[in-house]
């Protein structure tokens, strides 16, 4: 049995113990590691100490606790606090906020159990963000949490620093590597883009164990909003990723090959079947459709994950960030992508109006990046391809679980709609 796993066994132990009292030697004791290197396996893996870890878990518990409609005294001794008092404290000290102010922001989530044997898992905490930015000369700037202004989810890869800048973290160097690569390329033909800041000793990232650190400024402008969509953002989301496309075309090759098709027809499909009760009729047909339609679809650098918080949109300027997931791949993609990613934030409100932003952005993409007829075709197919990966995906994911529902709801909802996905 790996480290990894060992110490998964220990999350899935304090997570189901978090209304008892809780000890590292408890726990380095069941894991059969001496005090010692237990901490440090732990710490590898999470982020952060163990005992800084269940404190989280308990704060984050009793403050959705609150939010369920106990009392806050009742909250706090629920999760190992002789007062409240105790628990405002170490909250205010953890988190930069009140538990109210907390509450008002709409981050009291149901805490979602971590695993890090399926995904990439890190909490830096802002004293070890200051340490890092020693590199930079900036440890005296004050640091910030980013919440997504859609959902009021935390970001758990970046934290802003002062007004201008943002520490990003991975522990994934090959998809770091990629996005400095892509950044920079596009950043050179006068894109706005998220390129590195050098440090002080001119390194474009710093590693610390197994996670990397690399700084960049932030980027004029704003992030667009899928449900504060007006008339003509559609085609707006369209066009720019038709220009977005027309710059990535002239990159040097710099990212993985990927192939939809594959990832469908021997993952996707199968898993989104099981979830959606698909027919064995309608998969048929759908994939001997799409397996004709996909050879001909032109294949470039794409982003990969256009959704509208990754445009930012200035004055007189625009552009994407995190390229994090580029690939070359169908090019198609990418606009398919965008019109979904609108879709998920406003689910159920009025999904007919939705048809009119996708027709939008796909109209505007071709009056920038001409399709072809094979790509016409394939529209619809692509569009239900993203939205398999997106089930499959979100199926393996417990953190997503409300997203996993919702995309469910919308990959049937865009198959009953197939035939009027084919008119733009």
């Amino acid at each position: 049995m790996d480290n990894r796993t060992i110490i998964q066994q220990s999350l899935d132990y304090i997570e189901d113990n978090l209304q008892t009292e809780i000890t590292a030697s408890e726990l380095a004791e069941m894991a059969g590691f001496s005090l010692f290197h237990y901490y440090r396996l732990f710490q590898q893996a999470t982020g952060l100490p163990v005992m800084q870890y269940i404190l989280r878990r308990r704060l984050l518990h009793g403050v959705y606790a609150m939010k369920q409609g106990r009392t806050k005294i009742d909250a706090a001794l629920l999760y190992g606090f002789d007062t409240y008092a105790g628990f405002y404290k170490a909250f205010c000290r953890e988190f930069g906020s009140t538990p109210s102010e907390f509450l008002q922001s709409s981050r009291a989530k149901r805490p979602y159990r971590i695993d890090i044997t399926k995904e990439e898992h890190m909490t830096i905490t802002h004293k070890k963000a200051a340490q890092i930015l020693k590199h930079w000369n900036l440890e005296s700037e004050t640091i910030t949490d980013i919440y997504y202004e859609g959902t009021g989810n935390k970001n758990d890869s970046a934290c802003y620093v002062g007004e201008k800048y943002v520490l990003k973290f991975t522990a994934n160097l090959g998809k770091l590597k990629k996005h400095i690569e892509v950044s920079k390329a596009l950043h050179s033909i006068g894109l706005l883009s998220a390129v590195p800041v050098p440090t002080t000793d001119g390194a474009e990232y710093i590693p610390d164990g197994e996670v990397y650190f690399y700084l960049t400024r932030r980027l004029p402008g704003e992030q667009m909003v899928s449900n504060r969509f007006g008339e003509g953002d559609g085609r707006f989301v369209g066009e720019i990723i038709g220009q977005l496309h027309l710059a990535l075309s002239g990159i040097e090759d710099c990212v993985s090959e990927a192939d939809l098709l594959a990832t469908v027809r021997e993952w996707a499909l199968p898993k989104a079947k099981a979830a959606l009760h698909l027919s064995d009729a309608f998969c048929k047909e759908y994939l001997d459709t799409f397996v004709n339609l996909y050879p001909n679809l032109p294949r470039q650098i794409i982003h990969r994950d256009p959704n509208p918080g990754n445009i930012i949109c200035a004055e007189d300027q625009w552009g994407f960030i995190d390229f994090e997931l580029a690939e070359r791949n169908a090019r198609i993609y990418d606009p398919c992508y965008g019109a979904t990613a609108v879709l998920s934030e406003s689910f159920g409100e009025d999904n007919d109006k939705w048809l009119e932003v996708y027709r939008n952005i796909i109209c505007g993409y071709d009056s920038v990046a001409r399709l072809t007829e094979a790509e016409r075709q394939a529209i619809p197919y692509v569009i239900l391809a993203n939205q398999f990966v997106c089930v499959a995906w979100f199926a393996e994911q417990d953190k997503y679980a409300e997203i996993f529902e919702i995309n469910k709801r919308m990959t049937g909802w865009l198959i009953e709609k197939f035939e009027a996905l084919k008119d733009f």
